[in-house]
């Protein structure tokens, strides 16, 4: 065991952006599990929309205070066992923190299998993976031939959702931020249609690209682009309600999505939202799919790994500002 535990703590609570001055990093000693607990040494911690979100107050998680360790999902080994569900060297998830190590309850960790590489464990295989498969196929319910529309569709739930619904038949448009986004998307990931939210142009896209409007919408941000894709649904259709990231970091909107409830009455929408575990009890089939696409290669991985806790703040923040395409991790 090292003498010093590393710990990124949120320093101040954002009122505008997020940025490095809201965080510091302190040295602590390392932590002695007591019953029931576990020692974990992390490995690779997972970079989420999410992490802002906290910070804004309670969601299905309570909120984070100044002085805290940063939250967050998180990859580890468990150096000690207080617990007999555990034993050293076993590798686990849960919401172990951005530090070197922890203490964690072990009923508040999952044992993972061990494969190569262990980053699809947090990516495609974890929470991502499931995301974008129960967001999809459980609340969307596309059927084969239908348009599929997804935001933030580079990123680690987008990215995933598209080529599921590929997958399933259906007709893909993504929506992302960036000309090189977009044609990586209809290059690599096979989407039919990439458009870019940025040009300014996006109803006039959606137009040329989805005459025959949108059946099913996964909305990752929110804002105007949740505006604009539901005035183009088509009646009975399916929004499955994922996150709001355009509206995190920052200011608050000048006002809400219009077209609420109207368009939602007289289209006979179905909006859904959900969080992953809410699908647990049908995690293994779920997994047993994601893993036989991946190894046909009809499922593409796109994974932006970063080194070192200290600079897991600037991955944060190059998350919101949408840096990133896949799946973005720090390896600790």
């Amino acid at each position: 065991m090292p003498e010093t535990n590393r710990q990124i703590v949120l320093d101040q609570i954002p009122q505008g952006r997020l940025g490095p001055e809201h965080f510091r990093l302190i040295e602590t000693a390392p932590p002695t599990p007591a019953d029931g607990e576990a020692l974990v040494r992390t490995r690779y911690i997972s970079l989420d929309a999410a992490n802002r979100a906290w910070m804004q107050g309670a969601t299905y998680r309570s909120a984070l205070s100044s002085g805290q360790v940063m939250a967050g999902g998180a990859i580890g080994e468990v150096v000690e066992s207080r617990d007999p569900s555990l034993a050293p060297g076993d590798l686990v998830s849960g919401d172990i923190g951005w530090q070197d190590y922890a203490a964690v309850p072990a009923r508040r960790l999952q044992k993972l299998p061990r494969m190569e590489p262990v980053t699809h464990l947090m990516s495609v295989f974890g929470v991502a993976g499931l995301t974008a498969y129960f967001g999809l196929l459980e609340c969307g319910q596309p059927k084969p031939g239908e348009s599929v529309v997804v935001s933030a569709a580079a990123g680690s739930v987008g990215s995933l959702v598209g080529q599921i619904a590929k997958i399933k038949g259906c007709r893909v448009v993504g929506i992302a931020g960036g000309r090189a986004k977009c044609d990586w998307l209809k290059a690599e990931l096979g989407f039919d249609e990439a458009l870019d939210y940025k040009s300014g142009e996006l109803k006039r896209l959606m137009r040329e690209a989805l005459p025959g409007g949108i059946d099913v919408y996964f909305d990752n941000v929110g804002g105007d682009i949740f505006e604009a894709c539901l005035f183009a649904m088509n009646v009975h259709g399916r929004i499955a309600c994922c996150g709001a990231v355009s509206q995190y970091d920052g200011p608050a909107p000048a006002h809400g999505p219009r077209g609420i409830p109207g368009l939602i009455v007289t289209k006979r929408l179905t909006l859904r939202g959900f969080i992953v575990s809410d699908f647990n009890a049908q995690r293994d089939a779920a997994l047993k799919d994601l893993e036989g696409w991946v190894a046909e290669g009809r499922l593409k991985v796109q994974e932006d790994i970063l080194e070192g806790l200290e600079n897991t703040p600037a991955a944060l923040i190059g998350l919101l500002a949408g840096e990133n395409r896949g799946k973005r991790m720090v390896k600790v």
